[in-house]
């Protein structure tokens, strides 16, 4: 459990009230700070003593908001948001319990981003820090209290700081020691020292910042450790962008023959590295130490001590910095995953293939009734092994992508579908290839039978050495030997699964967990339905969901409606921005009784509804993709209308919606042509 280094009560905060806050901060003495409660939901309530807002039972019932909105913000350079908040409830652990959402609002995006949210109860004040990325573009935060079902539930924000500079940085002079904590431990801690207070029976340093007794610094003393071989931790808050440079930090070690003084990372899953350790103890000053340090998904920080013997004296640490330029005038540009995916649309991008056999072959399928399209549009290329014109046993097709850095955590996704016989495992494998041992390791490979649908896996790994990934598709014999399809590899660092991972923002939809901000304008048997796998009737519908290919879409049962029966599906409220609005999503229609699919746009306090797109008819049995491209100034909603056509072999499904801020990147019916050619790769078209 981690203990505060030092407890955050509100006397100890106050003095944060009377200081000069910076734009997009707030420490609730007064007043809120351009900080205002939105009319259309309950207020945030200043305590009548000031130093905090809140909002609670007395007033709020199960399931009701208080929204707090800033004035517009910039953060042309890197800044770092930190709320100090709190959440209590009575009923122990609730089903469903109070929650603290923050959300980031753009000036050219109609709808809500969703950075950070809190459902934990505390009976102290806890600390969040979020790293903000430098950008040009303005932006409101967004506050959300939403309370849960306790009796007595309540939440509140005591303090809100944006600051520029990065989370990790600390000169440990505020009170919240900017976020950094103790991993509590009975026998060894971190303290704060520095401020005239002299509690120890070492000869402390004067800190660094200031270099006089007023400043404030960490040390850990083994005046105070019961046992040996035990450890003290002090963790930084947790990265939330992407960040690579030098870490920087000052230490003093006394004595130092008894003692080990380490840095550590800790990604989400608990996985430790060391990056660095003092090799000697240095002088009696305060000595500089650069770190390389590259957190490319979220991690923590941790200083740690470790006392071997009774002549440990102290540790002390000071002036947290970061660079974004690397240590000791480094050029390396860091890796980018983008590098290793690849959607197949225009060429093979940095995948290969060797040279043995005639490979891996990039197909474009025109849309028809027969044969399923590529995943990226229904309308694209993909790659193809085992076709017609390679198909024989004891083929391999090997497909090496580019060398991807050792000591890193990687999630490699991709799509693939089997169309063939029933036997059909190992026809797909993916493989680690360390290229310093020639060694070649199989981390995923094909176990089902064919389905004739596009599904998707997912991959974590992390190797020591610089390691490329190859596709392997393998025909044993001819029973083996069916087509193979591979499409939309995509290469992302840090785990598939994080346990802290956010829900999608608004403005995304997959259906996987459930109708999101949708709704039904009637629900009964002829609406729109969420499903997984095939519809009941045979010859209409998807096999499979466009996501996952084994997860959830929406869908109308056209045995449950009569010819010309509607079902409409209503986004949520959508804010109106100047400029362009991209809305995309995939569609279904195979059947050959198929209706119509339109999309409708309603403004706020318009009786008439805009048809923004339309299809009619049985289009094909793959997933198409639909990019619809509007502008709309005024508060607004899109509505997806089916209408059943004329049998039963009418279903129509929708998946994977997605509104994005400007104008679409390329229009429906642009065609993709190929800017690569190999020697190896006949391109074919049927």
């Amino acid at each position: 459990m981690l203990l505060r280094v030092v407890l955050l009560a509100v006397q100890a905060l106050q003095l944060a009230g009377a200081l000069d806050l910076p734009s997009g901060s707030c420490a609730f003495e007064e007043n809120t700070c351009g900080f205002d409660s939105v009319f259309e939901f309950l207020p945030w309530i200043l305590n009548e003593e000031g130093h905090y807002v809140y909002v609670d039972t007395s007033f709020a019932k199960q399931g009701e908001k208080a929204v707090l909105l800033s004035s517009d913000l910039q953060a042309e350079e890197w800044s770092c948001l930190r709320l100090v908040y709190q959440i209590t409830t009575s009923s122990g652990s609730p089903a469903d319990p109070s929650r603290l959402n923050l959300y980031m609002r753009f000036e050219d995006e109609s709808f809500d981003r969703l950075l950070w949210s809190a459902k934990e109860p505390s009976d102290s004040w806890l600390i969040a820090s979020l790293d903000l990325q430098n950008s040009s573009k303005k932006f409101k935060i967004l506050i959300e209290g939403v309370i849960g079902q306790g009796d007595t539930d309540s939440i509140a924000l005591f303090e809100i700081k944006m600051t520029t500079g990065y989370c990790i940085e600390c000169d440990f002079e505020e009170n919240h020691l900017c976020g950094y904590v103790n991993r509590w431990n009975p026998n060894v801690n971190w303290f704060v020292g520095g401020g005239n207070i002299r509690n120890s029976h070492s000869v402390l340093p004067q800190d660094h910042t200031f270099r006089n007794e007023l400043g404030h610094y960490m040390y850990v003393d083994s005046v105070y450790v019961k046992h040996f071989q035990e450890v003290a931790q002090l963790i930084s808050p947790r990265t939330t962008a992407p960040m690579s440079g030098c870490l920087s930090f000052y230490y003093q070690l006394q004595q130092g023959n008894d003692n080990i003084f380490s840095l550590y990372t800790r990604d989400v899953a608990g996985l430790y590295e060391e990056i660095w350790r003092v090799d000697n103890p240095g002088n009696a000053a305060w000595n500089l130490a650069e770190v390389e340090f590259n957190a490319p998904y979220s991690m923590e920080v941790i200083f740690e001590v470790a006392f071997n013997g009774p002549k440990g004296g102290y540790v002390a640490l000071d002036d947290i910095s970061f660079s974004p330029v690397h240590c000791q005038n480094q050029t390396d540009l860091p890796f980018s995953a983008v590098e290793a995916s690849c959607n197949f649309e225009e060429d093979l991008c940095n995948f290969y293939q060797d040279k043995e056999g005639p490979g891996w072959t990039r197909v474009k399928v025109k849309p028809n009734m027969y044969r399923a399209g590529d995943h990226t549009t229904g309308s694209g290329y993909y790659l193809l092994a085992n076709t017609k014109f390679t198909s024989q046993p004891g083929y391999i097709g090997r497909l090496y992508g580019p060398s991807l850095p050792g000591n890193l955590q990687y999630c490699l996704r991709f799509h693939y579908a089997i169309y063939g016989f029933l036997k059909m495992s190992d026809t797909l494998a993916v493989y680690i290839f360390e290229e310093n041992h020639v060694v070649q390791e199989k981390i995923w490979s094909l176990l089902e039978s064919p389905r004739g649908v596009w599904l998707q896996a997912e991959i974590t790994f992390k190797k020591p050495m610089p390691t490329k990934v190859v596709f392997m598709s393998l025909c044993k014999s001819f029973w083996d030997c069916g087509l193979v399809a591979l499409d939309d590899i995509t290469m992302q660092l840090g785990s598939c699964w994080s346990p802290e991972s956010l829900p999608p923002t608004p403005g995304e939809c997959t259906f996987e967990q459930d109708e999101c901000a949708f709704t039904q304008e009637k629900r009964n048997r002829s609406s729109w339905h969420r499903r997984r796998g095939e519809t009941p009737t045979s010859y209409t519908g998807p096999k499979g969901d466009h996501t996952t290919g084994v997860g959830y879409y929406m869908y109308i049962e056209a045995s449950h409606m009569v010819y010309g029966q509607k079902a409409r599906l209503l986004s949520g409220p959508l804010r109106g921005v100047s400029g362009k609005h991209c809305l995309t999503f995939f569609y279904h229609m195979y059947g050959a009784g198929t209706g119509v699919l339109s999309v409708y746009l309603k403004k706020e306090e318009d009786s008439e509804e805009s048809l923004l797109w339309r299809r009619r008819g049985e289009q094909s049995i793959s997933w198409l993709r639909a990019l619809i491209e509007y502008s709309c100034e005024r508060q607004h909603q899109i509505i997806f209308e089916a209408i059943r056509g004329v049998s039963v072999r009418s279903d129509t499904a929708i998946d994977d919606v997605k509104f994005q801020a400007g104008p679409c990147a390329e229009m429906e019916d642009t065609t993709q042509q190929s800017s690569g050619y190999s020697e190896d790769l006949n391109e074919i078209e049927y």
